[in-house]
């Protein structure tokens, strides 16, 4: 028995896999989440606290809107777009100011960052999580009117309604320029503009690599959708309309 128990030790011990050795199959199986799993009972008491807890704060009303707010309402601004960008304006900036002195004078967020229309009725922290899931947090590029410039050129090809604030176009019918303003002044290309964006943008999504330009940039540590949250709180109602910030101008 000691002899065998050896030999085989030692057969165990000599097995080595080849450096040539690859698999001749690999096999998986998907194992499917469905509803016809049956619960775990242990698991769902213990969970359920904590889910009745964030379904509340969830479903917590925090302002009321008369209207649907859809990111296709209009052409070169929507309703929800402008809200948005507006509600960046009117909550970082204090932030921004008591940190560097300066005032944002442009915000520009991206339309695809709009991920759920608002319907009409109760508006709730739900809804801020709808519309904004992701977790980019407001920043603010320090840039040359010479990169305005380029940002401006960026808006007028991109052909979707990228919520902006602080900033007025004009275009023609065939895209030309008709009027760039800042905070109601012409654009000066020398001059330094602070603008409020999100962390995704600055670093170049949807292609903004103008912001690759930027002089400097501050951080807000505040979230896009803690953001929303806050405009929803101070509000009663929320109604915002389209409006001139960017129009295209019948010739």
């Amino acid at each position: 028995m000691k002899k065998l128990a050896l030999l085989l030790l030692l057969s165990l011990a000599s097995c080595k896999f080849s450096s040539n050795y690859s698999p001749q199959r690999i096999e998986g199986k998907q194992l499917e989440i469905s509803e016809a799993i049956p619960a775990n009972d242990s698991i769902s008491e213990f969970v359920k606290p904590y889910k009745e807890h964030i379904d509340r704060e969830m479903n917590k009303v925090l302002a009321y809107t008369p209207v649907d707010l859809t990111k296709n309402d209009g052409e070169l601004n929507t309703a929800i777009g402008n809200m948005m960008a507006d509600a960046v304006m009117d909550l970082a900036s204090p932030v921004f100011r008591k940190r560097t002195g300066e005032n944002i004078d442009i915000v520009l967020l991206n339309f695809g960052g709009i991920r759920s229309a608002i319907s009409k009725g109760d508006v709730t922290t739900r809804t801020a999580y709808q519309v904004m899931p992701f977790e980019n947090e407001v920043v603010v590029a320090h840039m040359k009117g010479i990169y305005i410039q380029e940002m401006v050129n960026y808006l007028v090809d991109a052909g979707s309604a990228h919520p902006i604030a602080g900033l007025s176009l004009e275009i023609g019918e065939d895209n030309t320029i008709q009027k760039v303003l800042i905070q109601g002044e012409p654009l000066a290309m020398d001059t330094v503009y602070y603008v409020a964006t999100n962390d995704y943008l600055l670093k170049g999504g949807d292609n903004m690599v103008f912001f690759s330009n930027a002089l400097d940039v501050t951080s807000l540590d505040y979230k896009i959708r803690n953001v929303l949250i806050d405009y929803f709180t101070q509000a009663d109602t929320i109604a915002p309309v389209r409006d001139q910030r960017f129009i295209r101008i019948k010739q």
